[in-house]
């Protein structure tokens, strides 16, 4: 979620086992007030929603015929899915996956953390599309939306506030 919210990604979609997990806000410094989180209970949930807002699947993996990170083409809209360091990605999302992302790697360890995985194909993404003439980032408008939103959030009782305010300017 933090290396979402460094690289500008605003959506991070996650199928959790046991839905209802608390995000660690050691972990998250704070990020989970910043990026949308989408939560699903089955990875076929969270690939169906994907694949109709326009998103390709991408598995990251070491294995397979599996794309170079620096080969890798920024103009198509791609959700990448990350697997457990133990079993990596999903039989599920294997199947799915309309390609495959590995990050080149020169030791003899095949995985690294997720967050790790993350930031690294993260940075890649961002810095080579900030090189195209692709309209990546929110418009002025989605901006606005959203800093209120975050201006709600960091607010207590701002839904009173706001009630309030309309009650008084009737």
């Amino acid at each position: 979620m933090r290396s979402c919210d460094v690289f500008g990604i605003q959506d991070l979609h996650v199928v959790e086992e046991h839905l209802g997990k608390k995000m660690d806000r050691e972990i998250a410094m704070g990020a989970q007030k910043w990026v949308n989180l989408y939560r699903y209970p089955m990875v076929e949930d969270c690939i169906s929603h994907l694949k109709n807002s326009g998103y390709q699947i991408i598995a990251t993996t070491p294995h397979n015929d599996s794309q170079l990170l620096e080969d890798f083409d920024v103009t198509q809209k791609a959700a990448f899915f990350f697997g457990r360091e133990t079993d990596g990605v999903s039989d599920a999302v294997m199947q799915a996956a309309e390609g495959f992302l590995k990050i080149p790697m020169y030791g003899f360890t095949e995985s690294l953390n997720i967050s790790v995985s993350a930031a690294i194909i993260l940075q890649e993404v961002v810095t080579r599309l900030k090189q195209t003439e692709i309209t990546w980032q929110l418009s002025e408008t989605e901006k606005q939306e959203l800093e209120l939103e975050w201006t709600k959030k960091t607010i207590k009782s701002a839904s009173e506030i706001i009630e309030r305010y309309y009650e008084e300017h009737k």
